[in-house]
């Protein structure tokens, strides 16, 4: 997170919002002037501004004004005396972020500062991505700094290279196809990455598709056919569900993992295989071939080298990270401007179980962008595939934050009505980051 510029010329003001900001632990930088401020303002500048409007020289409108000039998406938060409301009104009208009027709570300041802060970073964050989009192709980008991601990371870039088959374990919508992408890039073969769906494909043209046909090999097969395994040389064929695949086509399936080769239908010659083979399932395989479900040696043969991919909800700490990249997404896809949320909300869809998972968080991303998402806050019982503590965290969060509204912000009032001392919930509010308003 970046940090408060304070633009204050009274010193003892000065000293006791910069002491107040430094309780909430957040980074300040007080000076008097707006001379000395403008030396900090650039177009990489990645905190907020904090100025009195009144100020020896240039005054806090100036600042608004060179901080437009500078980057039109930067914070200003205005402070202002009791003559000055409707000058700062004004000024929020030509792009101020907010005003506080003196005098103030310390924790109106506080709550005021760490709104704008929030915003500041998604835009920040909505930027970096737009960036990296347009310097590369994210079909096949792992997005997320948790450790799940990083140790899918370190897979690729181990197994994506060595070229061999792989089989992925993963819940519906967890991303099976984008770590399919992602080890084929790794890869050096070069060729085309071309995926199956195995639950869409009929049994009647499996081997067609396949392994291909001559022309003649049945009714309508008027020329030669290549199938997908001899079209993706020297790329990748990836058999998402391979669990709902026939067990008659898994023998065949089989056959020519083993022996690396295909005959076309109506054909006797033998086409060799040189693609890697990426299998996916949101079954398990193993106790699906204990049950007889699926063919056991097809299951030992493309589970030589296996991964299990998470569910969003095992590492929602990349939540945040990959909702702005499909909001990103969504807004150039409908040309739409990209849409504000709070931090209680954030915190909220991070607590969200997401059965559907990236999937679900990418379709939601959308509705976002176009406005049409509902109460996208979690329900009362949407945390109920979540661990009690969770859960419990979920329930004590929704009171604090109903106790604060309630008492208008007053943590001595909301401290009191919940049975509480006052210390208490400031250790709470500061353990949950809510912001007392």
């Amino acid at each position: 997170m970046g940090g408060v510029l304070l633009i204050e010329d009274e010193a003892s003001v000065r000293l006791a919002v910069t002491q107040s900001l430094k309780l909430a632990q957040l980074p300040v930088t007080a000076v008097a002037t707006a001379e000395e401020a403008l030396e900090s303002l650039t177009s990489e500048f990645d905190g907020i501004v904090l100025s009195d409007v009144r100020l020896p020289g240039r005054s806090g409108l100036d600042v608004l004004a060179d901080a437009q000039r500078i980057d039109r998406e930067l914070p200003v938060i205005l402070v202002t005396g009791h003559g000055d409301v409707a000058m700062a009104v004004q000024a929020m009208r030509d792009g101020a972020y907010d005003f506080i009027e003196k005098p103030f709570r310390a924790e109106q300041l506080v709550a005021v500062v760490k709104r704008a802060l929030d915003k500041r970073r998604l835009v920040l964050e909505n930027r970096r991505l737009r960036d990296s989009m347009a310097s590369r192709d994210d079909a096949h980008a792992l997005l997320g700094e948790g450790p799940a991601m990083q140790r899918l990371r370190q897979f690729v870039a181990t197994i994506g290279p060595s070229g061999a088959d792989v089989l992925i374990n993963g819940e519906t919508g967890s991303g099976k196809e984008v770590l399919a992408r992602a080890l084929h890039a790794a890869g050096t073969g070069g060729g085309p990455f071309v995926a199956i769906n195995c639950a869409a494909l009929p049994e009647s043209m499996f081997e067609s598709e396949m392994f291909g046909h001559e022309a003649g090999a049945f009714t309508g097969a008027q020329k030669r056919r290549i199938g997908k395994f001899e079209y993706a040389r020297g790329g990748t064929v990836f058999l998402d569900e391979i669990e709902s695949m026939p067990l008659a086509l898994q023998a065949k399936l089989l056959r020519v993992l083993q022996e690396r080769c295909v005959e076309r239908l109506g054909g006797n010659a033998s086409v060799p295989v040189d693609c890697r083979v990426i299998c996916a399932s949101k079954a398990d395989l193993a106790a699906l071939s204990a049950a007889g479900g699926f063919r056991a040696d097809l299951y030992y043969r493309i589970a030589t080298v296996s991964v299990d991919l998470p569910p969003l909800r095992a590492h929602a700490e990349d939540i945040p990270r990959l909702l702005a990249h499909f909001v990103q997404q969504a807004c150039r896809r409908y040309q739409r401007p990209v849409p504000d949320w709070t931090p209680q909300q954030l915190d909220d869809w991070c607590a969200r179980p997401w059965p559907g998972n990236v999937r679900e968080l990418k379709a939601f991303a959308e509705r976002l962008v176009l406005g049409v998402a509902g109460d996208a806050a979690a329900s009362s019982d949407g945390g109920s595939a979540l661990p009690l503590p969770k859960r419990l965290e979920l329930i004590e969060k929704r009171l604090l934050r109903e106790a604060l509204a309630a008492a208008d912000g007053q943590v001595a009032l909301a401290a009191e009505r919940l049975g509480i001392p006052k210390k208490t919930l400031y250790d709470k509010l500061k353990r949950y980051e809510i912001d007392a308003r």
